[in-house]
């Protein structure tokens, strides 16, 4: 195929991807950085329809609110798609693990996600989030990387222009808060992946997305204050977006950014003009040296061997939930987990308590009781942990149905402490 044979020949390397299948685009983003060339520099540019995406080393069950994600999202209304205004079905918002480690974020049409693959000699953290705030400072000059490489837009103050800083100190700002009381809005964080050879840095970039508003939602998981987890948990930051007039969010806005981030790119690494036409015009093209290659590129690569064994991968149940680092959920304070726990529903039993060991999303270990007796609870808790033991928490349909193969006469009782799993774990019958 003429493209892999680019990907495996090019020094330097410019696509842009036709797709909104996150699937697809990070398991090209995966080919990519296996494929080029160790001396080479890739840009990948790609928007996602609207997924939550979780680092490789994170809990999803801490992170985001499963129940709020499997509900269908309002169809008949008007999105904008790639800049373009159009009607979509019904959908849901997807959950999607990345291969990069870093924190959890929310991807939409109105977010460009940017990827450099680059020489890990040549490789340093601020390099590219750098490169991107060029590209937004051409739409909004209060924009400047922090010092968690984040992209952030200061807020409250006034433009001194006798401090805009020169390309070369990418940290100062040029935006003077008058206090504390308007923090910066975040409109982009990175991820990465380094290996002896081979650096990945991609990033988000919000646009003008139509979902800020829910975002906090769906990355507000309700498992929070009882879930005691290994791995990496995201760090809260304040959210915006780059365009704040959404009538302005026009093809020629989002079209523009990505022609700067491609600008800023080949500027950084002095590769010449890009050509512009065969990026927006579905081709994919090198030059006469085999030097460079640049393409607009889509579903057709979905069907490269290694590409479809990556959306496998990614798509798997496996991956999505058994990557998931060991961690515990339980209803009370214990010596594992001290914290103050909020009030429990008010049908879930006084005298119940609930405690699970999951490792790789499989139930290890239980101590589930109700009864207030010590020996009734003692022989619940060994009659409930032989029903859920080794149990794959994403093969649960119901924790109503599991329970309840133990014959306890508390029925009702083991139904409020199921909805309360139900709830915790991201199951369609959990509480309302």
């Amino acid at each position: 195929m003429y493209w892999e044979a680019l990907v495996q020949a090019c020094k330097f390397q410019i696509y842009v991807s036709r797709s909104i299948d996150p699937f697809l685009n990070l398991s090209i983003e995966h080919y990519l950085l296996q494929k080029s060339p160790p001396s080479s520099t890739i840009l990948f540019l790609y928007v996602n329809r609207p997924c939550v995406v979780i680092g490789r080393n994170q809990n999803p069950w801490l992170e985001v609110d499963l129940n709020l994600l499997k509900q269908p999202r309002l169809s008949g209304h008007t999105r904008v798609v790639d800049g373009t205004h159009s009607t979509l079905p019904w959908e849901n918002v997807e959950l999607v693990r990345r291969r990069s480690g870093g924190g959890t974020v929310f991807h939409d049409e109105g977010n460009v996600n940017y990827s450099v693959i680059c020489p890990t000699a040549n490789f340093t953290r601020d390099k590219h989030a750098n490169m991107v705030t060029m590209a937004i400072r051409e739409v909004n000059r209060r924009a400047r990387v922090n010092e968690r490489h984040d992209i952030v837009l200061d807020q409250g103050g006034v433009l001194d222009e006798r401090d805009w800083p020169d390309p070369a100190d990418m940290r100062r700002t040029i935006f003077h808060p008058n206090s504390g009381e308007n923090p910066p809005l975040k409109v982009s964080g990175s991820a990465y992946k380094i290996t002896r050879h081979r650096s990945l840095h991609h990033g988000t970039c919000l646009l003008a997305s139509a979902d800020l508003p829910k975002i906090s939602q769906y990355l507000n998981s309700p498992a929070r204050p009882f879930i005691r987890a290994r791995g990496v948990e995201s760090v809260r930051s304040r959210i915006g977006n780059v365009h704040f007039e959404s009538k302005r969010s026009t093809p020629r806005f989002y079209k523009s950014f990505r022609m700067e981030v491609i600008k800023k790119f080949a500027e950084l690494y002095e590769i010449g003009r890009p050509p512009y036409t065969s990026l927006f015009r579905g081709e994919i093209r090198s030059d006469g040296d085999g030097e460079r290659a640049t393409g607009y590129i889509g579903k057709k690569l979905g069907n490269v061997g290694e590409v479809q064994e990556g959306i496998e991968e990614l798509r798997s149940s496996k991956w999505l939930y058994g990557q998931t680092p060991q961690f515990t959920l339980s209803s009370h304070s214990n010596e594992e987990d001290e914290r103050e726990r909020p009030p429990l529903p008010k049908d879930f039993p006084p005298s119940a308590h609930v405690y699970l060991k999951i490792r790789s999303g499989v139930i290890d270990s239980s101590r589930i009781s109700i009864s207030s007796d010590e020996d009734s609870a003692n022989a619940e808790i060994e009659l409930f942990d032989q029903v859920l033991k080794e149990k794959s928490i994403h093969d649960i349909d119901d924790f109503n149905d599991v329970l309840n193969r133990v014959e306890l006469g508390a029925s009702t009782e083991v139904s409020s402490v199921s909805r309360w799993l139900n709830t915790m774990l991201g199951k369609p019958n959990g509480l309302l």
